[in-house]
């Protein structure tokens, strides 16, 4: 605790954590358009333990660094580089999400749900839990990672990630509330999270990619979008499809 208590302790503490906050906005955009296809409590409920099942990823992995320093080191060679378990995890964590950004897009758009019933289904609950599971390994993985290059001191890293971790918490009803209530808005989250895919998998590939360009374009991106809903404001806006939009929570 002395060390966080240093000036150069709080430094690294106040860079870690933005840093953190920054890329857990990929994790909460996630949770919330999984956490839209349940109704009422069980979105609450869905959002707060997926950030809960992260925070304790997060920290477990930390107290297990050697582990995941360990996971840089090639396991097999394809493709003229060596491949790490780290590869493979940032692989198939690309892969689910562009599978699963695409589907969202076509079933907002494009398909035609008639089972509204389906939401009240303890099942849904814990499939949406369990991929909500799935994505939290790839971002805490990349976060571990990220914090241990910033900081070397286990203190000031397990303290940034809760303290992201809480602005998450508090932060994640408001923009899952924001995302719901613009369409357009959620068309371009999943169009974000269809590109961290396609990053992650580069990444996976061997082919480095600078984040700030990534963040910089969504960041672009949705200050248009910003500026198209402020002119929209007097026409009729766009109605997704949404599978149990008639049920009563």
């Amino acid at each position: 605790m002395d060390a966080v208590l240093t000036s150069d302790g709080l430094v690294a503490l106040a860079t870690l954590t933005a840093m953190e906050i920054v890329l857990g906005i990929d994790n909460v955009v996630f949770i919330a358009i999984l956490a839209g296809r349940l109704h009422g409590r069980q979105q609450a409920t869905a959002r707060r333990l997926g950030l809960v099942l992260a925070l304790g990823m997060r920290i477990g992995l930390l107290f297990a660094i050697s582990w995941v320093m360990g996971l840089t080191f090639p396991l097999f060679h394809a493709l003229g580089r060596g491949i790490s378990g780290r590869d493979l995890i940032l692989l198939g964590g690309g892969l689910f999400l562009i599978a699963k950004a695409t589907w969202e897009i076509y079933d907002k758009l494009e398909a035609a749900h008639e089972e509204a019933h389906a939401s009240g289904r303890p099942g849904r609950f814990w499939w949406v839990v369990i991929q909500i599971l799935l994505i939290d390994i790839v971002f805490s993985l990349d976060s571990v990672i990220t914090a241990v290059g910033m900081a070397n001191r286990f203190s000031v890293m397990a303290m940034a990630m809760v303290l992201s971790m809480l602005v998450m918490l508090v932060s994640a009803r408001a923009v899952s509330g924001f995302v719901d209530r613009h369409p357009s808005v959620k068309i371009l989250a999943l169009a974000f999270l269809l590109l961290i895919g396609v990053m992650l998998v580069a990444e996976g590939m061997g082919s480095h990619m600078d984040k700030a360009y990534i963040y910089f374009a969504m960041s672009f991106a949705l200050f248009v979008e910003m500026l198209n809903m402020r002119y929209r404001k007097k026409r009729r806006p766009v109605t997704l499809r949404h599978r149990f939009e008639d049920e009563n929570p």
